[in-house]
């Protein structure tokens, strides 16, 4: 029988993690090959004891003793997106209902954002780039709206960076938690964000340009969808139109969460928006599975920044 981390979408992923499959001549081969053998060890060794969400990041907490770039080492080498991966076949084998993909957290979540209405505008104004709009609702699988639901969003600006780990930011920009309507709709203003690459000569750049590998991430927005009674969702979607799109260094793209980005210049619609000028206008709908145990409405422990 063929161990997931045998089967060929793993091997195929374990190439490109290592730069295995770039042919480019581009970093050392050497480095490739050990990285490719570390990270599908350990891809193995959390298939075969069936380590869970919980228990990785309180492995990598360990290990890390706080190094500040252990996150996006587990994003870049591809262990987020792994994680995922045997989540989703859980999944399937247990027949949960299919909801809104899941896709990687990264490690720029900060707990404790101001909850909020749906309407709310998320940033504090600074940032001068185009106005965003997003919008939609949160329904159950039968698609009926689910009241209240929590809309935890979070994104950088048009530099790539987030509030709390940019000083230069005022607390919680671009961080909400948007309490859904009684019909499950959400809405939120902001600005369309930038992706952002890791620290220039930081340990994560190094590797990965040991292994022929870039560290941008697409522009994107994050989201953690709850509500009493259903699964936790983590989620995010990609700019539609963003270069990097399928070139994540993190592995979070689905082509199921790049929404259509609608660039609004109708005098009338602009009008009625309350704006004086064109919008990015996103619409986009969450769908969230019953939970079947408590644990399921939860957020995983990993350890996460506190603001304050």
């Amino acid at each position: 029988m063929t161990t997931l981390t045998k089967s060929a979408e793993i091997e195929a992923f374990l190439d490109k993690i290592a730069g295995i499959d770039n042919d480019a001549g581009v970093g050392s081969r050497r480095t490739k090959e050990i990285v490719r053998k570390i990270v599908g060890d350990l891809f193995d060794t959390i298939d075969r004891f069936d380590v869970s969400e919980n228990e990785f990041w309180h492995a990598l907490n360990f290990v890390a003793g706080g190094a500040p770039e252990f996150g996006l080492w587990a994003a870049g080498l591809g262990f987020e997106r792994f994680l995922d991966i045997r989540a989703d076949i859980k999944d399937r084998a247990a027949g949960i209902p299919e909801g809104t993909p899941r896709t990687i957290e990264g490690p720029l979540y900060v707990a404790g954002a101001p909850l909020v209405e749906s309407g709310a505008r998320i940033d504090d104004g600074s940032d001068p780039s185009e106005t965003l709009i997003m919008h939609g609702y949160v329904r159950d699988v039968a698609g009926h709206p689910i009241p209240g639901a929590i809309v935890d969003v979070w994104h950088a600006n048009t530099k790539g960076n987030y509030s709390f780990f940019d000083p230069s930011q005022s607390d919680f920009n671009m961080r909400r938690r948007v309490k859904a309507t009684q019909d499950g709709r959400y809405e939120f203003r902001s600005i369309v964000p930038s992706g952002y690459s890791v620290p220039p000569g930081g340990s994560t750049d190094l590797l990965l340009r040991a292994v022929g590998r870039h560290g941008i991430r697409p522009a994107h927005i994050h989201f953690f969808i709850s509500a009493p009674g259903y699964r936790h969702l983590t989620t995010q979607i990609n700019i539609e139109g963003d270069p990097y799109i399928f070139d994540d260094f993190a592995y979070a793209t689905n082509e199921n969460l790049i929404p259509h980005v609608v660039h609004q210049d109708d005098p009338a619609k602009i009008h009625a928006a309350g704006l004086n000028s064109p919008y990015a206008d996103i619409a986009f709908d969450f769908t969230l599975p019953p939970a079947a145990k408590a644990d399921d409405e939860s957020l995983s422990t990993r350890q996460r920044a506190l603001a304050g």
